[in-house]
């Protein structure tokens, strides 16, 4: 089987790149293969998209010379199933507790990059990789995948605090110095192979140091504040805190730009750039919105894919394993049936705009974010993305979609935190309620607020419940503020979404619509941190 992995890669590779002058004219130059993935950025947080407030120089060269994706949508609005996504070309709903935040991974959801590895790839990461999950932790989890499913961590080298060498710009930004981690997996792990490397940054994830950017020259009326938060200093600061982690994954991405243009590498690296899911605010992350699941997606490699173009295919994170499978001309025998197609077409074209007219939609959804609920319990969702419309199946929608409003106070039995979280001062506590929406001055600021006429708005857009289905014109409507389900005008419109929706979770076999246990999900065990809620009246 190794003999026709390679056999196939070598076909790939030579329609990719040719042959090298340095070699004999019956080897080929395999691609390399850098993956860069920021952890909770949405699509309009980079300056090539446009933002004044957020400077990504090397992201903004790979998306220049490269080709971005105008329309990347991430497999869920949270990092654990999103990554699964990725890395398995399944829907997280399809992977089990291995598509599930906080779980366990099992070993037969195999990821590509087990494959790519053994047909002739070095692979190796620094920083977050497919993550959280648990993983094997002793011979008793005998059905667990025992390292993490993005490959062998180097991430040895970190900044230490007090340091002269120590340039975080903010406290909490991650001690792992990713670009000198990746410069030892290049001189000390790679060898001869070539390579596939998947660098995770830690960073927009929060906590963030509020009013670090004061350290900077960014200023308060360069932020572009979107319509469902209040437009005010602290929201405008926290978005500014937002763009300096923003900034730092950016910062080391260029670094290893560079030091593959030094050693002569770059031309050869197909580089791809993204984020997990969207930015951690409200009504962002952790929710199928735009702004939860619709992330950055560049990739650059001039030799096989022409440069300077923007593409409007639907871009699926499931389509991200089949792409790379045929890079590296590897099989997928070994993994779990892939879900999604690959866009290697689209990335060799010379054209611009829809180049994949078949690409019309991508999907996603989420179960349990945090514990945030009742037993533990989610809020599924489903979602079909178009070119124009986005349409948000809210399956429980009696539930509380950023969390319970009221939470049971740690070592007692039934004796509550105040409602909302606001304490006899009016002073909101994050962990108190909400609890699927990070704690950050944006989210403190929309609950104290709450009761003022301008600013009830983003309080319900936030964490109010929610009507069944939800559809949304992105083109007129980017923030997702006017329902248009129920609608007559759409009505056609929501037809052929659901229904198209529909057809995709009964074919991938969605626990939720075919069963036979459709309240699996909420069964998966947490291993993070638990909280506990009250029973719903």
């Amino acid at each position: 089987m190794k003999t026709i992995l390679i056999t196939s890669a070598v076909l790939v590779a030579t329609q990719l790149v040719g042959c090298s002058a340095k070699k004999a004219a019956d080897t080929p130059v395999r691609p390399n293969i850098l993956f860069a993935i920021s952890d909770d950025q949405s699509f309009a947080h980079t300056s090539f998209a446009g933002s004044n407030f957020v400077n990504t120089p090397a992201f903004d060269r790979i998306a220049g010379e490269g080709v971005y994706f105008s329309n990347c949508i991430a497999g869920s609005p949270g990092c654990a199933p999103s990554r699964s996504t990725i890395v398995t070309g399944r829907y997280h709903w399809q992977n089990e507790q291995s598509g599930q935040h906080a779980s366990s991974w099992l070993k037969k959801h195999v990821p590509f990059v087990d494959l790519i590895g053994a047909n002739g790839y070095a692979t190796g990461r620094t920083g977050k990789g497919v993550s959280p999950f648990r993983y094997a932790r002793d011979e008793n989890d005998s059905l667990w995948r025992s390292t993490d499913a993005a490959g062998i961590a180097h991430s040895n080298i970190r900044y230490e605090e007090g340091t002269p060498g120590d340039e975080r710009p903010a406290k909490y930004i991650s001690d792992l110095n990713y670009f000198e981690n990746f410069k030892y997996f290049m001189e000390n792990v790679r060898g001869d192979k070539p390579f596939f490397f998947w660098y995770g940054a830690t960073e927009p994830h929060r906590a963030y140091e509020q009013d670090a950017w004061k350290r900077t020259d960014k200023k308060l009326e360069d932020v572009k504040v979107p319509a469902f938060f209040p437009d005010n200093e602290i929201v405008r600061g926290d978005l500014l805190d937002y763009a300096v982690e923003i900034e730092w994954f950016d910062l080391h991405l260029q670094r290893m730009l560079e030091y593959l243009e030094e050693t002569g590498e770059l031309e050869n690296t197909i580089v791809m750039v993204t984020s997990d899911n969207g930015m951690p605010f409200p009504r962002a992350k952790a929710n199928c919105y735009e702004y939860g699941i619709h992330v950055p997606f560049a990739v650059r490699y001039p030799k096989g894919f022409p440069g300077g173009r923007t593409v409007d295919d639907v871009l699926s994170f499931a389509d991200l394993a089949p792409t790379i499978l045929e890079i590296t001309g590897t099989s997928s025998d070994g993994m779990m049936p892939i879900s999604g197609r690959s866009v290697l077409n689209s990335m060799k074209s010379k054209k611009e705009g829809v180049v994949n007219e078949s690409k019309e939609y991508a999907f996603a959804g989420r179960e349990r974010h945090s514990s945030s609920r009742y037993l533990n319990w989610g809020y599924p969702q489903r979602a079909i993305r178009s070119h124009d419309y986005l349409l948000v199946w809210n399956m429980k929608p009696d539930r509380w979609p950023a969390g319970a409003p009221q939470r049971i106070k740690p070592e007692t039995e039934n004796e509550l935190f105040p409602m909302y979280g606001i304490d006899e001062n009016g002073e909101h506590h994050s962990e108190w309620a909400f609890t699927d929406i990070d704690a950050a001055p944006t989210k403190s600021v929309i609950i104290e607020d709450r009761e003022e006429e301008t600013s009830q708005p983003y309080f319900d857009w936030a964490h109010g419940k929610r009507p069944e289905f939800e559809l949304f014109d992105i083109k007129n409507d980017p923030f997702n503020l006017n329902n248009l389900a129920g609608n007559p005008e759409y009505a056609s419109v929501e037809q052929e979404l659901k229904q198209r929706l529909l057809a995709e979770l009964e074919a991938s076999g969605d626990p939720r619509v075919v069963g036979p246990d459709k309240e699996v999900f909420d069964s998966y065990i947490r291993y993070s941190p638990m909280r506990e809620f009250p029973e719903p009246k």
